[in-house]
């Protein structure tokens, strides 16, 4: 809905009047004289401000007499419901109207209509208010003109009524703040621009984190846009990295939640590669053609996996495909008799690696130089050693008995 802003709301205040005007906005309707009063109350319910029908409930006083007739209250009281009404539809635009009309700022020929336009500077000393609230209603207006959504300036005379966009329009182009012009500000207004959202939407929200915190606090769905921001964040900023890492190490429900799907992301991953590579690992470690039967499981399984949504929990699901698909590989490897004896050799040459590592790692001059020794090391070696003599002769007996 588009509202015309009236001419008699919008004419220009006289400084005095002007000059008495507070924050937050810079413009304030001066009162009429009582003459100028009467033949301006019919404004308040002309064609161009006429209030929407949905505005507009009627009661009446107890005398009976229409509360919403304006002939029966004081013109001045007329002419603020009037104004309100105007502002509550067009918001800024109804003072942004005012500035693009009015001002001319510095550098710009003063010609045709422009002639009784006034600097910035002027219009707001006229206005009680800093020249630098001006220029960002006057930004705001050249941002909406070039979208093709209000006039340019050069066409607005001083004075001049047109319809205004609605109020919830005008936040998208305003910014009560002038970051934008930061170094900071303009990497913002580039990455909002990249996402396809106005900057000033952007810079707003980085302006007030503790509202940005409140709302990621509150409200799923921007807890879950603040996490998929971070996740894109950190792929580029080793020091985010860094201290989100940091920070979930201290925190023990997070060290135990991101243990937890690690372990569910190794788990799926142990499916997933079955499928793709066609081959299975045993748990000696030997990698082997996986057996379609065993292939065709894994598959039924990765699906169902990959069908999960986001919200969905993933853990008992991929440890049910782990549990079951390591199931059929130790199935396999019972029922390939080669394979078996193969498994069983790599598990005990492997065992014997990690043994013949340990005891190489002790160090003996350390036993000599140092008063360590304790009557039951002697007796662990010992029996190392018995165990060692015994297992040697079994495997001369297995080799003898083969050959």
């Amino acid at each position: 809905m588009t509202i015309a802003f009236t001419p008699s709301a919008s004419s220009p205040a006289e400084p005095e009047a002007v000059a008495a005007i507070s924050e937050p906005e810079f413009w304030e309707p001066s009162a009429p004289e009582p003459q100028e009063a009467t033949r301006d109350v019919p404004d308040a319910t002309d064609d161009q401000g006429r209030y929407d029908a949905e505005d507009t409930d009627r009661t009446d006083d107890a005398d009976g007499t229409d509360d919403a007739d304006g002939r029966d209250h004081d013109p001045v009281v007329v002419r603020d419901a009037h104004d309100f009404g105007v502002y509550a539809r067009t918001g800024g635009w109804a003072f942004a109207l005012k500035v693009a009309r009015s001002v001319r700022p510095g550098g710009q020929a003063a010609e045709g209509t422009a002639r009784t336009k006034v600097s910035a500077k002027a219009f707001a000393q006229l206005a009680g208010c800093s020249p630098e609230r001006v220029m960002r209603y006057y930004k705001a207006w050249d941002m909406a003109a070039d979208d093709g959504l209000v006039p340019q300036f050069e066409v607005l005379v001083p004075g001049e009524d047109i319809e205004l966009p609605e109020a919830d329009v005008w936040l998208s182009y305003y910014t009560s703040r002038n970051s934008a012009s930061s170094v900071r500000g303009q990497a913002i207004s580039a990455a909002a621009e990249a996402e396809g959202i106005r900057p000033t939407k952007a810079l707003e929200v980085a302006e007030n984190p503790t509202a940005l915190r409140a709302a990621i606090l509150a409200d799923p769905g921007t807890a879950e846009a603040a996490r998929g921001a971070l996740l894109d964040r950190m792929k580029e900023d080793p020091a985010l990295q860094t201290e989100m890492a940091r920070a979930i190490a201290r925190t023990d429900d997070l060290k135990k939640a991101v243990a937890s799907e690690a372990k569910a992301a190794d788990r799926i991953g142990y499916v997933r590669q079955i499928v793709e590579n066609g081959q299975i690992r045993t748990p000696a470690g030997q990698t082997v053609e996986a057996p379609a039967e065993l292939r065709a499981e894994a598959e039924r399984h990765l699906s169902l996996l990959d069908e999960l949504d986001d919200s969905e929990e993933a853990g008992e699901w991929a440890g049910e495909a782990y549990d079951t698909v390591k199931g059929l590989v130790a199935k396999a490897v019972e029922e390939d008799p080669a394979l078996r004896v193969q498994e069983r050799r790599t598990k005990f040459y492997n065992s014997l690696q990690k043994a013949t590592k340990v005891f190489e790692e002790l160090t003996l001059d350390e036993v000599m130089e140092e008063d360590i020794y304790e009557a039951d090391m002697l007796q662990r070696l010992e029996a190392l050693q018995e165990a060692i003599g015994t297992c040697i002769s079994a495997l001369r007996k297995a080799t003898t008995t083969s050959s």
